[in-house]
Protein backbone atom coordinates (compact mmCIF):
# COMPACT_ATOMS: atom_id res chain seq x y z
CA UNK A 1 0.00 0.00 0.00
CA UNK A 2 0.98 3.33 -1.00
CA UNK A 3 1.69 6.46 1.47
CA UNK A 4 -1.34 8.20 0.02
CA UNK A 5 -3.54 4.82 0.26
CA UNK A 6 -2.26 4.54 3.84
CA UNK A 7 -3.25 8.21 4.88
CA UNK A 8 -6.76 7.62 3.05
CA UNK A 9 -7.66 4.19 5.08
CA UNK A 10 -6.89 5.75 8.45
CA UNK A 11 -9.72 7.83 8.33
CA UNK A 12 -12.12 5.49 7.16
CA UNK A 13 -10.97 2.91 9.70
CA UNK A 14 -11.40 5.72 12.56
CA UNK A 15 -15.07 6.12 11.01
CA UNK A 16 -15.56 2.41 11.16
CA UNK A 17 -14.73 1.85 14.65
CA UNK A 18 -16.82 4.54 15.87
CA UNK A 19 -19.87 3.63 14.19
CA UNK A 20 -19.26 0.03 15.25
CA UNK A 21 -19.11 1.55 19.16
CA UNK A 22 -21.85 3.56 18.64
CA UNK A 23 -23.89 0.95 17.18
CA UNK A 24 -22.70 -1.29 19.92
CA UNK A 25 -23.32 0.73 22.41
CA UNK A 26 -26.96 0.99 21.25
CA UNK A 27 -28.00 -2.01 20.78
CA UNK A 28 -26.52 -3.53 24.32
CA UNK A 29 -28.51 -0.41 26.02
CA UNK A 30 -31.56 -1.51 24.30
CA UNK A 31 -30.79 -5.26 24.90
CA UNK A 32 -31.12 -4.48 28.95
CA UNK A 33 -34.26 -2.46 28.67
CA UNK A 34 -36.14 -5.49 26.80
CA UNK A 35 -35.07 -7.75 29.15
CA UNK A 36 -37.60 -6.55 32.01
CA UNK A 37 -39.99 -5.57 29.80
CA UNK A 38 -40.20 -9.50 28.38
CA UNK A 39 -40.05 -10.68 31.58
CA UNK A 40 -43.03 -8.54 32.75
CA UNK A 41 -45.15 -9.35 29.28
CA UNK A 42 -44.22 -13.25 30.46
CA UNK A 43 -45.91 -13.14 33.76
CA UNK A 44 -48.60 -11.00 32.37
CA UNK A 45 -49.19 -13.91 29.30
CA UNK A 46 -49.13 -16.30 32.21
CA UNK A 47 -51.68 -14.68 33.94
CA UNK A 48 -54.31 -13.80 31.27
CA UNK A 49 -53.78 -17.75 29.86
CA UNK A 50 -53.86 -19.87 32.74
CA UNK A 51 -57.83 -20.02 33.08
CA UNK A 52 -58.34 -20.41 29.62
CA UNK A 53 -55.54 -22.82 29.13
CA UNK A 54 -56.39 -25.12 31.80
CA UNK A 55 -60.06 -25.62 31.50
CA UNK A 56 -59.49 -26.43 27.47
CA UNK A 57 -55.66 -27.72 27.53
CA UNK A 58 -54.90 -25.18 25.44
CA UNK A 59 -51.14 -24.73 24.11
CA UNK A 60 -50.53 -21.94 25.88
CA UNK A 61 -49.08 -20.30 22.68
CA UNK A 62 -48.93 -16.83 24.22
CA UNK A 63 -46.65 -18.17 27.08
CA UNK A 64 -44.84 -20.16 24.65
CA UNK A 65 -43.96 -17.54 22.72
CA UNK A 66 -43.13 -14.84 25.66
CA UNK A 67 -40.55 -17.29 27.44
CA UNK A 68 -38.65 -17.95 24.25
CA UNK A 69 -38.49 -14.53 23.30
CA UNK A 70 -36.91 -13.74 27.00
CA UNK A 71 -34.77 -16.79 26.52
CA UNK A 72 -33.13 -15.18 23.58
CA UNK A 73 -32.38 -11.63 25.14
CA UNK A 74 -31.13 -13.81 28.49
CA UNK A 75 -28.86 -15.59 25.78
CA UNK A 76 -28.02 -12.96 23.79
CA UNK A 77 -27.27 -10.79 27.07
CA UNK A 78 -25.03 -14.20 28.42
CA UNK A 79 -23.07 -13.92 24.58
CA UNK A 80 -22.38 -10.28 25.20
CA UNK A 81 -21.26 -10.89 28.32
CA UNK A 82 -18.67 -13.81 27.07
CA UNK A 83 -17.64 -11.47 24.24
CA UNK A 84 -16.33 -8.65 26.98
CA UNK A 85 -14.44 -11.87 28.74
CA UNK A 86 -12.82 -13.26 25.34
CA UNK A 87 -11.94 -9.50 24.49
CA UNK A 88 -10.17 -8.84 28.07
CA UNK A 89 -8.09 -11.84 28.37
CA UNK A 90 -5.80 -9.78 25.61
CA UNK A 91 -4.40 -12.47 23.24
CA UNK A 92 -0.96 -12.33 21.31
CA UNK A 93 -1.02 -10.50 18.31
CA UNK A 94 -0.28 -11.84 14.97
CA UNK A 95 -1.72 -15.51 13.17
CA UNK A 96 -1.47 -17.39 16.50
CA UNK A 97 -3.84 -15.11 18.22
CA UNK A 98 -6.15 -14.49 15.80
CA UNK A 99 -7.12 -18.30 15.44
CA UNK A 100 -7.22 -18.56 19.04
CA UNK A 101 -9.60 -15.37 19.24
CA UNK A 102 -11.67 -17.10 16.35
CA UNK A 103 -11.55 -21.14 18.14
CA UNK A 104 -12.93 -19.18 21.29
CA UNK A 105 -15.59 -17.14 19.38
CA UNK A 106 -17.03 -20.43 17.91
CA UNK A 107 -16.75 -22.46 21.28
CA UNK A 108 -19.13 -19.45 22.36
CA UNK A 109 -21.31 -19.38 19.72
CA UNK A 110 -21.70 -23.21 19.60
CA UNK A 111 -22.78 -22.88 23.24
CA UNK A 112 -25.46 -20.37 23.13
CA UNK A 113 -26.74 -21.36 19.35
CA UNK A 114 -26.89 -25.34 21.36
CA UNK A 115 -28.94 -23.75 24.45
CA UNK A 116 -31.92 -21.80 22.01
CA UNK A 117 -32.08 -25.55 20.22
CA UNK A 118 -32.27 -26.77 23.77
CA UNK A 119 -34.65 -24.58 24.15
CA UNK A 120 -37.00 -24.62 21.07
CA UNK A 121 -37.53 -28.46 21.65
CA UNK A 122 -39.08 -27.99 25.07
CA UNK A 123 -40.84 -24.78 24.18
CA UNK A 124 -42.20 -25.27 20.64
CA UNK A 125 -41.95 -29.35 20.56
CA UNK A 126 -38.96 -28.62 17.94
CA UNK A 127 -37.25 -32.30 16.55
CA UNK A 128 -35.08 -32.09 13.59
CA UNK A 129 -34.54 -35.31 11.76
CA UNK A 130 -31.30 -34.84 8.80
CA UNK A 131 -31.23 -37.46 5.84
CA UNK A 132 -28.76 -38.78 5.72
CA UNK A 133 -26.97 -39.65 8.65
CA UNK A 134 -23.92 -37.73 9.59
CA UNK A 135 -20.88 -38.98 9.31
CA UNK A 136 -18.26 -39.11 12.01
CA UNK A 137 -14.46 -38.45 12.02
CA UNK A 138 -15.41 -34.94 11.39
CA UNK A 139 -13.22 -31.79 12.27
CA UNK A 140 -10.16 -30.04 11.94
CA UNK A 141 -9.16 -32.59 9.27
CA UNK A 142 -12.07 -32.40 7.40
CA UNK A 143 -12.12 -30.95 3.83
CA UNK A 144 -13.62 -27.11 2.98
CA UNK A 145 -16.67 -27.84 2.39
CA UNK A 146 -19.30 -24.59 0.45
CA UNK A 147 -22.60 -25.36 2.11
CA UNK A 148 -25.33 -24.26 -0.06
CA UNK A 149 -28.66 -23.86 1.84
CA UNK A 150 -32.75 -23.36 0.97
CA UNK A 151 -33.27 -20.26 3.55
CA UNK A 152 -36.89 -20.84 4.62
CA UNK A 153 -38.56 -19.94 7.86
CA UNK A 154 -37.86 -18.73 11.36
CA UNK A 155 -34.60 -20.15 12.67
CA UNK A 156 -33.59 -22.07 9.62
CA UNK A 157 -30.04 -20.44 9.68
CA UNK A 158 -29.28 -20.85 13.44
CA UNK A 159 -30.16 -24.93 13.68
CA UNK A 160 -27.63 -25.09 10.49
CA UNK A 161 -24.86 -23.27 11.94
CA UNK A 162 -25.45 -25.52 15.40
CA UNK A 163 -25.22 -28.45 13.49
CA UNK A 164 -22.18 -27.33 11.54
CA UNK A 165 -20.20 -26.48 14.70
CA UNK A 166 -22.00 -28.73 17.14
CA UNK A 167 -22.58 -32.34 15.70
CA UNK A 168 -19.76 -31.70 12.61
CA UNK A 169 -17.51 -29.86 14.20
CA UNK A 170 -16.81 -27.39 11.27
CA UNK A 171 -15.56 -24.02 11.54
CA UNK A 172 -18.77 -21.93 9.60
CA UNK A 173 -17.42 -18.84 7.70
CA UNK A 174 -21.09 -17.18 7.23
CA UNK A 175 -22.73 -14.58 5.06
CA UNK A 176 -25.38 -12.78 6.66
CA UNK A 177 -27.00 -9.84 5.84
CA UNK A 178 -26.28 -6.76 7.72
CA UNK A 179 -28.95 -6.26 9.51
CA UNK A 180 -28.43 -9.16 11.39
CA UNK A 181 -25.52 -6.82 13.37
CA UNK A 182 -28.53 -5.11 14.97
CA UNK A 183 -27.92 -8.46 17.32
CA UNK A 184 -25.49 -7.34 20.00
CA UNK A 185 -24.07 -10.89 20.84
CA UNK A 186 -24.24 -12.02 17.29
CA UNK A 187 -22.42 -8.59 16.86
CA UNK A 188 -19.51 -9.33 18.30
CA UNK A 189 -19.53 -13.02 18.11
CA UNK A 190 -19.15 -12.97 14.38
CA UNK A 191 -16.91 -10.09 13.91
CA UNK A 192 -14.15 -12.42 15.51
CA UNK A 193 -14.37 -15.25 13.29
CA UNK A 194 -14.12 -14.90 9.25
CA UNK A 195 -17.64 -13.47 7.80
CA UNK A 196 -19.05 -11.41 4.79
CA UNK A 197 -21.83 -9.13 5.91
CA UNK A 198 -24.10 -8.22 2.49
CA UNK A 199 -24.48 -5.75 1.30
CA UNK A 200 -20.63 -4.81 1.15
CA UNK A 201 -19.02 -1.62 1.71
CA UNK A 202 -16.46 -2.18 0.01
CA UNK A 203 -16.82 -3.53 -3.77
CA UNK A 204 -18.90 -5.59 -5.13
CA UNK A 205 -21.02 -8.43 -2.86
CA UNK A 206 -19.32 -11.46 -4.90
CA UNK A 207 -15.82 -10.50 -4.63
CA UNK A 208 -16.62 -10.28 -0.52
CA UNK A 209 -17.85 -13.89 -0.89
CA UNK A 210 -15.07 -15.23 -2.92
CA UNK A 211 -12.37 -13.39 -0.60
CA UNK A 212 -13.75 -15.42 2.50
CA UNK A 213 -13.82 -18.97 0.03
CA UNK A 214 -10.38 -18.12 -0.94
CA UNK A 215 -9.50 -18.56 3.02
CA UNK A 216 -11.28 -21.84 3.72
CA UNK A 217 -8.83 -24.69 5.45
CA UNK A 218 -9.28 -27.98 6.68
CA UNK A 219 -12.09 -28.08 9.11
CA UNK A 220 -14.00 -24.65 7.66
CA UNK A 221 -17.15 -24.52 6.00
CA UNK A 222 -18.68 -21.59 3.95
CA UNK A 223 -22.25 -21.14 4.63
CA UNK A 224 -24.31 -19.37 1.70
CA UNK A 225 -27.74 -19.44 1.30
CA UNK A 226 -28.10 -18.34 -2.78
CA UNK A 227 -31.84 -17.36 -2.45
CA UNK A 228 -30.17 -14.13 -1.36
CA UNK A 229 -33.32 -14.01 1.87
CA UNK A 230 -35.58 -15.68 3.59
CA UNK A 231 -38.75 -17.40 1.58
CA UNK A 232 -42.30 -16.36 1.96
CA UNK A 233 -44.38 -16.47 -1.00
CA UNK A 234 -45.15 -12.37 -1.04
CA UNK A 235 -41.13 -12.03 -1.48
CA UNK A 236 -40.89 -15.22 -4.16
CA UNK A 237 -43.99 -13.11 -6.18
CA UNK A 238 -42.14 -10.07 -5.90
CA UNK A 239 -38.80 -11.46 -7.40
CA UNK A 240 -40.50 -13.20 -10.03
CA UNK A 241 -42.08 -9.74 -10.96
CA UNK A 242 -38.65 -8.14 -10.55
CA UNK A 243 -36.96 -10.61 -13.45
CA UNK A 244 -39.56 -9.35 -15.79
CA UNK A 245 -39.36 -5.87 -14.90
CA UNK A 246 -35.54 -6.38 -16.10
CA UNK A 247 -35.95 -8.42 -19.04
CA UNK A 248 -35.72 -11.75 -18.08
CA UNK A 249 -38.84 -13.69 -18.94
CA UNK A 250 -37.23 -17.07 -19.45
CA UNK A 251 -35.83 -16.82 -15.77
CA UNK A 252 -38.91 -15.43 -14.52
CA UNK A 253 -41.24 -18.29 -16.19
CA UNK A 254 -38.71 -21.04 -14.70
CA UNK A 255 -39.00 -19.48 -11.06
CA UNK A 256 -42.85 -19.59 -11.31
CA UNK A 257 -41.78 -23.34 -11.48
CA UNK A 258 -40.15 -23.35 -8.55
CA UNK A 259 -43.05 -22.86 -5.66
CA UNK A 260 -41.13 -23.40 -2.72
CA UNK A 261 -37.96 -21.34 -3.02
CA UNK A 262 -36.85 -17.64 -4.25
CA UNK A 263 -34.98 -18.01 -7.67
CA UNK A 264 -31.59 -18.19 -6.82
CA UNK A 265 -28.68 -15.58 -7.46
CA UNK A 266 -26.05 -17.35 -8.58
CA UNK A 267 -23.22 -14.72 -8.81
CA UNK A 268 -22.07 -14.99 -5.08
CA UNK A 269 -22.36 -19.14 -5.05
CA UNK A 270 -20.31 -19.06 -8.31
CA UNK A 271 -17.49 -16.47 -6.55
CA UNK A 272 -17.22 -18.93 -4.19
CA UNK A 273 -16.95 -22.38 -6.28
CA UNK A 274 -14.51 -20.71 -8.35
CA UNK A 275 -12.42 -19.15 -5.03
CA UNK A 276 -12.38 -22.41 -3.72
CA UNK A 277 -11.57 -25.11 -6.15
CA UNK A 278 -10.38 -27.59 -3.65
CA UNK A 279 -13.69 -27.49 -1.68
CA UNK A 280 -16.65 -30.03 -1.72
CA UNK A 281 -19.95 -28.61 -2.58
CA UNK A 282 -23.00 -29.46 -0.17
CA UNK A 283 -26.24 -28.45 -0.46
CA UNK A 284 -28.91 -28.44 2.25
CA UNK A 285 -32.80 -29.04 1.98
CA UNK A 286 -35.46 -28.69 4.30
CA UNK A 287 -38.64 -28.53 5.09
CA UNK A 288 -40.84 -27.92 8.55
CA UNK A 289 -40.02 -24.47 9.36
CA UNK A 290 -40.86 -22.93 5.52
CA UNK A 291 -44.56 -22.34 6.84
CA UNK A 292 -43.46 -20.21 9.40
CA UNK A 293 -42.60 -16.58 8.20
CA UNK A 294 -44.79 -13.72 9.85
CA UNK A 295 -46.68 -13.28 13.24
CA UNK A 296 -49.44 -15.02 12.17
CA UNK A 297 -48.45 -17.92 10.38
CA UNK A 298 -45.88 -17.99 13.94
CA UNK A 299 -49.16 -17.82 16.16
CA UNK A 300 -51.03 -20.48 13.90
CA UNK A 301 -48.10 -22.87 13.60
CA UNK A 302 -46.24 -22.90 16.91
CA UNK A 303 -45.73 -25.32 18.91
CA UNK A 304 -44.52 -27.23 15.93
CA UNK A 305 -47.00 -30.33 15.23
CA UNK A 306 -44.30 -32.48 12.97
CA UNK A 307 -40.41 -32.64 12.85
CA UNK A 308 -38.49 -30.11 10.51
CA UNK A 309 -36.78 -33.01 8.15
CA UNK A 310 -33.36 -32.04 6.17
CA UNK A 311 -31.56 -33.90 3.93
CA UNK A 312 -28.55 -33.31 2.40
CA UNK A 313 -26.03 -34.48 -0.32
CA UNK A 314 -22.04 -33.73 -1.00
CA UNK A 315 -20.75 -33.17 -4.21
CA UNK A 316 -16.57 -33.48 -4.03
CA UNK A 317 -14.55 -30.84 -5.43
CA UNK A 318 -13.38 -32.97 -9.04
CA UNK A 319 -16.76 -33.30 -9.51
CA UNK A 320 -17.89 -29.72 -9.81
CA UNK A 321 -17.66 -27.97 -12.54
CA UNK A 322 -15.73 -24.90 -12.84
CA UNK A 323 -16.46 -21.64 -14.34
CA UNK A 324 -13.52 -20.30 -16.87
CA UNK A 325 -12.20 -17.54 -15.10
CA UNK A 326 -12.02 -16.56 -11.07
CA UNK A 327 -15.33 -14.71 -9.37
CA UNK A 328 -16.92 -14.57 -13.30
CA UNK A 329 -20.44 -15.49 -12.73
CA UNK A 330 -20.68 -17.75 -16.00
CA UNK A 331 -23.97 -19.89 -16.46
CA UNK A 332 -22.98 -23.28 -16.12
CA UNK A 333 -25.16 -26.25 -17.45
CA UNK A 334 -26.81 -28.99 -14.68
CA UNK A 335 -25.13 -32.26 -14.13
CA UNK A 336 -26.70 -34.77 -12.40
CA UNK A 337 -24.10 -36.82 -10.78
CA UNK A 338 -26.41 -38.55 -7.64
CA UNK A 339 -29.32 -41.53 -7.79
CA UNK A 340 -32.23 -39.85 -9.17
CA UNK A 341 -35.25 -40.57 -6.41
CA UNK A 342 -37.38 -38.05 -4.20
CA UNK A 343 -35.42 -37.61 -1.13
CA UNK A 344 -38.08 -39.71 1.13
CA UNK A 345 -38.05 -42.46 -0.85
CA UNK A 346 -36.01 -45.49 -1.56
CA UNK A 347 -33.36 -45.52 -4.10
CA UNK A 348 -34.25 -46.82 -7.25
CA UNK A 349 -31.87 -49.61 -8.64
CA UNK A 350 -29.84 -48.89 -11.69
CA UNK A 351 -27.02 -51.20 -13.25
CA UNK A 352 -24.15 -49.54 -11.29
CA UNK A 353 -23.58 -47.45 -7.80
CA UNK A 354 -23.71 -44.03 -9.19
CA UNK A 355 -23.91 -42.50 -4.96
CA UNK A 356 -21.42 -39.61 -4.74
CA UNK A 357 -19.26 -40.33 -1.68
CA UNK A 358 -17.31 -38.37 0.29
CA UNK A 359 -13.78 -37.84 -1.02
CA UNK A 360 -11.84 -39.50 2.06
CA UNK A 361 -13.08 -40.90 5.45
CA UNK A 362 -12.78 -38.15 7.85
CA UNK A 363 -14.64 -35.28 5.06
CA UNK A 364 -17.72 -33.48 6.70
CA UNK A 365 -20.88 -33.38 5.78
CA UNK A 366 -23.73 -30.98 5.46
CA UNK A 367 -27.15 -30.64 5.58
CA UNK A 368 -28.99 -29.99 2.39
CA UNK A 369 -29.66 -27.39 -0.34
CA UNK A 370 -31.24 -24.56 -1.50
CA UNK A 371 -33.92 -26.98 -2.49
CA UNK A 372 -34.53 -30.25 -2.51
CA UNK A 373 -34.51 -31.99 -6.03
CA UNK A 374 -35.02 -35.10 -7.93
CA UNK A 375 -31.72 -35.24 -8.75
CA UNK A 376 -28.19 -33.78 -7.40
CA UNK A 377 -26.15 -31.09 -9.19
CA UNK A 378 -22.45 -30.54 -8.95
CA UNK A 379 -23.14 -26.56 -8.98
CA UNK A 380 -25.43 -23.74 -7.98
CA UNK A 381 -25.81 -22.84 -11.62
CA UNK A 382 -27.93 -19.82 -12.88
CA UNK A 383 -31.95 -20.56 -13.01
CA UNK A 384 -31.69 -20.92 -17.31
CA UNK A 385 -29.40 -23.88 -16.91
CA UNK A 386 -31.40 -26.25 -14.33
CA UNK A 387 -35.11 -28.09 -14.44
CA UNK A 388 -37.25 -26.44 -12.35
CA UNK A 389 -37.29 -29.51 -10.50
CA UNK A 390 -34.02 -29.43 -8.93
CA UNK A 391 -35.20 -26.06 -6.42
CA UNK A 392 -38.88 -27.15 -6.31
CA UNK A 393 -39.99 -31.10 -5.19
CA UNK A 394 -43.58 -31.52 -3.67
CA UNK A 395 -42.23 -34.03 -1.14
CA UNK A 396 -40.62 -30.87 0.21
CA UNK A 397 -43.79 -28.99 0.68
CA UNK A 398 -44.07 -28.83 4.67
CA UNK A 399 -48.32 -30.08 5.41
Amino acid sequence: MTASGARRSRPARLTGAVVTGLRRTLTIALLFALVPVVAALLVVAALLCAPVSLATRGPWRPVRITCFALLYLLVDLAGVTAAAGLWARRLPEGRAGAERRAADAFAVLERLLRVLRRAGERVFRLRVEVTPPLPGGTGAGAAPLLVFARHAGTGDSFLLLQTLLGRAGLRPHTVLKRVLRADPALDVLIGRVPHCFLPSLRGRSEDAIGDLAAGLGPGDALVLFPEGGNFTPRRRRRAIASLRRRGAPGRASRAERMHHVLPPRDAGALAAIAAAPTADVVFVAHTGLDAIHSVRTAWNRLPLRESVRAHWWRIPAGRVPRAAGRRRPQRVAARPVGPRRPLDGPPRRSGRDTRVRPRRPGCSEGRAGPAAARHSVAVVPSPDALPASHWSHPRLKSA
